[in-house]
């Protein structure tokens, strides 16, 4: 099995602990997420597995969708309602006040990723550090918000549905969003609904893999890596080709059917089977690989 397996993460689990798991129901050691979710957070984590897992990083570039939770009044230091409370305030503001100030961060924006979070600085995960009471200064990152759509508020909560780039941390939309009304704000609850094209209607939980399993009919829930990768366009090798593919060769010009030499390319040998991602290199006129498969 190669391809992608759509998981919906259920709250208590790691992105590391669906990864072991997964080891485990589907007997296989070549497995890994494109996407961390924290432990409360739920919904769609795509999972790469056998050779899968030479796509993560085409995956890990896609924009997200959540639904979250906003709870108004209160900060912590998590910046979710997992954390030790910093601070509970009355949140006296109007829908109009959290509209205008949930709109203002649309587009592109400067984000400082929390303390709480596993990104490393000097090799030591910002959460490490966190733990033991350090607090360190963060560069802000780029993020963009590309919409912000606020479905339902009832005092002290928000509903709020959001899509965003990669690496951006909706728990700390949501605090900043306190932050600009004066009342402070974390995160209650997460649910991503869509990665990439990946949808949490398409998604398994780790139960229902075990199932699938059971049943003899996983593979047909696993998305095979050429369908992944259709957005790339197709071009097929002629027969003299097929031996420089099989070594992960570059091509020249005159052994492709079709010429397409802008962006990347899904290359396949003359009998139709993909091989590889490959790039026209215009200084040395041949097609070279980028990733093969």
């Amino acid at each position: 099995m190669d391809g992608i397996l759509v998981i919906n993460k259920e709250k208590g689990y790691t992105s590391h602990d669906v990864v072991a798991k997964l080891r485990g129901i589907l007997h296989m050691k070549k497995i890994g997420h494109t996407g961390t979710l924290d432990p409360d957070a739920e919904g769609v984590l795509p999972v790469a597995i056998g050779k899968g897992t030479r796509l993560v990083e085409f995956l890990t570039e896609k924009e997200k969708t959540y639904e979250a939770v906003l709870r108004l009044g209160v900060t912590t230091d998590t910046q979710d309602l997992t954390g030790k409370i910093l601070e509970e305030r009355p949140a006296q503001v109007s829908g109009e006040e959290i509209r205008s100030a949930a709109e203002s961060f649309l587009g592109e924006q400067m984000q400082i990723p929390p303390m709480y979070s596993a990104l490393k600085v000097n090799g030591r995960k910002l959460y490490e550090l966190a733990r033991e009471g350090i607090e360190i200064e963060r560069k802000p990152r780029p993020v963009c918000f590309y919409e912000i759509e606020i479905s339902e508020i009832t005092l002290p909560r928000v509903k709020l549905r959001v899509r965003c780039s990669k690496g951006t941390y909706i728990r700390t939309l949501c605090h900043d969003i306190g932050q600009k009304l004066g009342c402070g704000a974390c995160m209650e609850a997460l649910v991503r609904i869509k990665s990439g094209n990946f949808t949490i209607q398409d998604s398994l939980t780790l139960a229902e893999v075990e199932s699938c399993v059971n049943q003899g009919i996983i593979r047909e829930k696993v998305i095979p890596i050429e369908e992944i990768l259709r957005d790339y366009p197709a071009i097929m090798c002629r027969e003299p080709a097929d031996r420089l593919l099989e070594n992960g060769n570059p091509v020249p010009e005159g052994l492709v059917t079709v010429s397409q030499k802008n962006g990347w390319v899904r290359m396949c040998t003359s009998r139709g089977s993909f091989v590889g991602i490959y790039q026209w290199n215009e200084r040395k006129q041949m097609y070279f690989p980028q990733k093969m498969f």
